[in-house]
C-alpha cells in the first residue's frame, strides 16, 4: 500500500518535506528548512522521523530554502543516494546551499560574540558549508517532461510550476498492481509575469499536494510595475533609501528587471541599485543561461543581447566591505538585499541602519510567514528585535503583494481548472491554518475531496 506522510509544511508555509512509500521504496519530496517562529525552528534540530540512510530517493521541486535547505543534514547524517532536481535548481541550489552553510556559520559565530544565543559561547550552526558542498555531487538533473525511474516501482516527471528558475511540479508514478500516480505541486507560480512560463496544465491524479499559501487571498496590484514606479518617486521625495528585502533567487531578478524596465521608459530616475546579495550576484547569470525556463519575452530580450536584469547603475556588493560601505551612501537609493522575510541575511544590517531614519521606505514584496520579521514589520511593530536588541521603527514600512511568486486563490482555481478531472484525493500543505481553511472551502465548493494533514500525519492511498 502507497502512504504519504507529511514531515513539514503541514499547518505551516515552510519545511517542505513528504515521504512517499510504495512498497520497498522510500521517496522522499523535497527536504526543506522550516522558517518563523523558535518552535518551528527548533524542528530543524530535530532527528530526522526516519532514518536518511534508508531513503530511495529525494526529488526537489526547486532550490529555495524552505524546499532544499536540509538537503546537507539529510547527506551528514546518512543519505548517499541522488537527488533529482531539474538541470535549474541543480545550478542554483549550487550557490544557495554552501550561501546557507555559510550564514548559519556566521551567525553561530556572531552569537557567540555577542552572547545573544542561551548556548554561547558554545553556539553551533545547524550546519557548515563544508556540509553543503558534500551533498552537491548527489544532484541528479532531469529535464522538464522526461521520465526517470528513480526507485523499485516509482517514477519521477518534472513540469514547469512557474515559481522561480528551475521550480518543477513532481509527478511520482508508482507501477505495479494497484500503482497509483501521486503530483506535488511544489509551490505554484503566477500566470502572465515576467521571466517565467505559465504553470503547466495538471494531470490525472490519485492524490495531489497542493500548496496554499495564498489560500483565500487575492493579488491585489495587477500592475506591480506601476506600483514599484509609485514607491521609488515616494523614496525620491523623502530624500532616503529603498529597502526591498528581496529572496535572491527569483524575487530579485523579477524586481531587477522591473527596474530595468521602468527606467527605459523613464518612468522612473536612475537612482543608485544595490544589489547587496552575494547569492544574488552568483544566481542572476544562471537566470541568463537556462533558456528553458524564459518566457517569450525575455528569451527575444535575451536573445537580442539585451542586459535585462541590469538597471543603468546597479552595484552588485560580494565582499562584506562592499556591504558595509552602503551604510555611507546618503540620499535615495535603492537596496535590494536578502532574506526575503528579514529572516537572516545582509537585509538585518540595512534594516538595522536605516529603519530609526523616517526618511527610509522598506518595501515588502513578497510573503511574509508568521514570525518573521518581516510580517512583524509588515503589522505596524514599533520595534523590530535583531542582533540581541529591539531597534525602532520609525521607516515607512509598504508591501506590493503584485511581485509574489505564489498563485494567489484565483489562479490556484484557474491551475485546478486545467486538470481533466479532480483528483481522488488532495492533500493541502504550505499554508497557515486561515489560507488552509479558505484553501479546503474552496475545494469543497469545486467538488474535490480534500483534507488538510497535520505534522508528521501518515496518510495510507488504499
Amino acid at each position: 500500500m502507497a502512504s504519504i506522510r507529511f514531515l513539514g509544511a503541514a499547518g505551516t508555509v515552510t519545511g517542505s518535506r513528504f515521504l512517499v512509500e510504495w512498497g520497498s521504496s522510500r521517496v522522499l519530496v523535497d527536504a526543506g528548512l522550516f522558517q518563523g517562529p523558535k518552535d518551528l525552528r527548533l524542528r530543524n534540530r530535530a532527528p530526522w522521523p526516519v532514518p536518511p540512510a534508508s531513503l530511495s530517493a529525494v526529488v526537489l521541486t526547486h532550490a529555495h530554502i524552505d524546499h532544499s535547505g536540509a538537503l546537507p543534514q539529510l547527506a551528514r547524517d546518512g543519505y548517499r543516494g541522488a537527488v533529482h532536481c531539474t538541470p535549474a535548481t541543480r545550478d542554483l541550489a549550487g550557490i544557495v546551499l554552501p550561501d546557507s552553510g555559510r550564514l548559519h556559520e556566521e551567525e553561530a559565530r556572531y552569537a557567540n560574540k555577542r552572547g545573544y544565543s542561551k548556548h554561547a559561547p558554545n553556539a553551533r550552526p545547524l550546519y557548515t558549508e563544508e556540509d553543503a558542498l558534500a551533498v552537491l555531487p548527489q544532484l541528479s538533473p532531469l529535464r522538464y517532461g522526461e521520465r526517470r525511474d528513480i526507485a523499485p516501482g516509482v517514477s519521477l516527471t518534472f513540469r514547469r510550476a512557474g515559481h522561480i528558475l528551475g521550480s518543477a511540479t513532481v509527478e511520482l508514478a508508482l507501477t505495479g498492481p494497484r500503482g497509483k500516480r501521486l503530483l506535488f505541486s511544489g509551490d505554484l507560480g503566477r500566470y502572465g509575469v515576467p521571466i517565467l512560463p505559465d504553470p503547466e496544465p495538471g494531470i490525472a491524479a490519485d492524490a495531489l499536494v497542493v500548496e496554499s499559501t495564498y489560500g483565500g487571498k487575492h493579488h491585489t496590484d495587477a500592475a506591480p510595475d506601476e506600483a514599484l514606479r509609485a514607491e521609488v518617486e515616494r523614496a525620491v521625495r523623502a530624500g532616503g533609501a529603498l529597502i526591498i528585502p528581496a529572496f535572491a533567487i527569483g524575487r530579485t531578478q523579477e524586481v531587477l528587471y522591473t527596474l530595468k524596465q521602468l527606467e527605459a521608459r523613464r518612468a522612473i530616475p536612475e537612482l543608485p541599485v544595490f544589489v547587496d546579495s552575494p547569492m544574488a550576484l552568483d544566481a542572476t547569470p544562471i537566470f541568463l543561461a537556462h533558456r528553458e525556463d524564459h518566457d517569450d519575452e525575455m528569451a527575444r530580450r535575451v536573445e537580442a543581447g539585451e542586459e535585462p536584469l541590469r538597471p543603468a547603475k546597479v552595484t552588485f556588493c560580494r565582499t562584506p566591505d562592499q556591504s558595509k560601505a552602503i551604510n555611507g551612501v546618503q540620499g535615495p537609493c535603492i537596496i535590494l538585499s536578502a532574506s526575503g522575510m528579514a529572516t537572516g541575511g545582509r537585509v538585518l544590517h540595512h534594516l538595522a541602519q536605516r529603519l530609526p531614519d523616517r526618511r527610509t521606505t522598506v518595501l515588502l514584496v513578497g510573503f511574509q510567514a508568521a514570525g518573521t520579521r518581516g510580517q512583524a514589520l509588515q503589522a505596524g511593530a514599533a520595534t523590530v528585535r535583531m542582533f540581541g536588541e529591539d531597534v525602532p521603527v520609525r521607516a515607512r514600512v509598504a508591501s506590493i503583494a503584485g511581485f509574489s511568486a505564489h498563485a494567489d486563490e484565483d489562479e490556484l482555481s484557474r491551475w485546478l481548472a486545467t486538470f481533466p478531472s479532480p483528483a481522488r484525493r488532495s492533500f493541502l500543505v504550505h499554508g497557515e491554518p486561515g489560507a488552509l481553511a479558505a484553501a479546503l472551502a474552496r475545494m469543497e465548493r469545486l467538488g474535490w475531496p480534500a483534507q488538510v494533514p497535520r505534522h508528521l500525519e501518515e496518510v495510507p492511498l488504499p
